[in-house]
C-alpha cells in the first residue's frame, strides 16, 4: 500500500487544517495510507524515503535550508510533491530549493474571488480525462511557473480587475517530472468548501495519484 504524507500550516485563511483532512479523505479512497501532521520538521525527516507522496498544505511559513535540499533530493529520489492552490505556490516563498523542485510561485490574484473560466488544454491526458470545460469561483491565479511543466488546463485573464493581465493565458493545472520524482499542482481550492465543487476534488485527486512514487 502506497503512503502519502500530508503536511499543513501556514495562513489559516486557506483552512489548511480542513483541506489537509479532505486531501487525506480523497488519498484513502485510491488506496493510499496517509498521515496527517503539522510536524514541518518531516521535510528534514528520514521518514520522506519511505512515503511515495508529499502533499503541503502550506500557504508562508519558513523551511529550513537543510529540509529543503533533503526534500529536493527525495523528489529526485522519486518522492511524487503535489498540492493545491496556495500549496507549492506560496509555500516557503523565501527557499530557493523549494520554489525549484515545485516549479511554481504565486504573484497575485486581480480581482481576489471572482468567476472565471477553466479550459482543459490537454484532454486526452488521464487527469483530465473526461473533465470539460468549467466555470469557477475563487482566486484566479497569477503565476509564475517553470516552463517544463505540462499544462493540462488553464485561464485567460479578462483585464477587467487588472489591465495588465488583459488576455494573458495562465495555467490552472499542470504536472511535471523532476528526476525520478513527479509534481502536480492545481490553483484551484482556495478554502474547504471548494471540494464541493463538480470537477475540482477529482483533478486534484488524479493528479496527486499520478505523481505518487511508481
Amino acid at each position: 500500500m502506497r503512503k502519502a504524507i500530508i503536511v499543513w500550516g501556514g495562513w489559516e485563511g486557506h483552512q489548511p487544517e480542513q483541506c489537509a483532512d479532505i486531501v487525506a479523505g480523497l488519498l484513502a479512497e485510491d488506496g493510499f495510507r496517509t498521515e496527517v501532521t503539522n510536524d514541518l520538521g518531516i521535510f528534514g525527516s528520514p521518514q520522506l524515503a519511505q512515503a511515495d507522496l508529499l502533499v503541503p498544505v502550506i500557504t508562508g511559513e519558513v523551511l529550513e535550508k537543510a529540509h529543503a535540499e533533503a526534500l529536493v533530493g527525495a523528489v529526485r529520489g522519486g518522492l511524487g510533491l503535489g498540492g493545491h492552490h496556495g500549496s507549492l505556490a506560496t509555500s516557503f516563498k523565501e527557499s530557493a530549493p523549494f520554489r525549484y523542485v515545485a516549479g511554481v510561485t504565486w504573484v497575485a490574484h486581480p480581482g481576489n474571488v471572482i468567476d472565471f473560466r477553466v479550459a482543459v488544454t490537454c484532454p486526452q491526458d488521464p487527469v483530465m480525462q473526461g473533465i470539460p470545460d468549467f466555470d469557477y469561483r475563487s482566486e484566479q491565479y497569477y503565476l509564475h511557473y517553470d516552463p517544463s511543466v505540462e499544462i493540462l488546463a488553464a485561464t485567460t485573464f479578462t483585464g477587467e480587475h487588472d489591465p495588465t493581465a488583459r488576455d494573458v493565458t495562465m495555467p490552472v493545472v499542470f504536472k511535471r517530472r523532476f528526476g525520478a520524482g513527479r509534481v502536480f499542482y492545481s490553483a484551484l481550492g482556495h478554502v474547504a468548501a471548494e471540494f464541493n465543487h463538480a470537477h475540482m476534488p477529482m483533478i486534484l485527486r488524479r493528479g496527486l495519484t499520478w505523481a505518487a512514487r511508481r
